[in-house]
């Protein structure tokens, strides 16, 4: 369970766990994105956010810490998020892809209302991951209000 919410591992690694998980969930996404195009990757974020919903549940039990920054499947579902809304517009390519992962970044680690707020809205299992769909969703905003401005979406 804890390897889950880890991120199959990614939120062990040194030093910015969150950014580590965020980079792990890319390829994931993308390989998702090939086969099923954005209606795939929605619905593969949604399921995610549900399991990492119910696998936080026990491994919080014992934990005096309620978000741990290991605990990296909240950036999984709010990375794929950012790319299914961004996909609906233009092809995920490698630019696009790296644009989503700045912009999602930039939301969960800024955390700019509502962000901030949601993050200790609620049982802690779901304010980990809910402010992250946040997150997804802001970053995904930010890149389109960019591609009409610039003219590329």
């Amino acid at each position: 369970m804890r390897w889950f919410v880890a991120g199959l591992g990614s939120g062990w690694l040194p030093k910015a766990p969150g950014t580590w998980g965020s980079l792990a969930a890319l390829p994931v996404g993308y390989l998702i994105f090939l086969e099923w195009q954005f209606q795939g990757l929605f619905l593969a974020a949604l399921v995610l956010y549900f399991l990492g919903c119910a696998a936080c549940v026990p491994v919080l039990r014992n934990m005096t810490e309620q978000d741990p920054g290991w605990i990296v499947v909240d950036e999984w579902v709010g990375q794929w998020i950012c790319m299914a809304i961004i996909a609906i517009y233009v092809d995920l390519t490698v630019f696009s892809i790296f644009a989503c992962f700045l912009a999602f970044r930039f939301f969960d680690i800024v955390k700019p209302y509502p962000i901030r707020k949601l993050e200790h809205w609620g049982p802690a299992w779901w304010s980990i991951m809910f402010d992250d769909v946040v997150a997804g969703v802001m970053g995904a905003g930010l890149l389109l209000l960019l591609g009409w401005v610039f003219n590329v979406i």
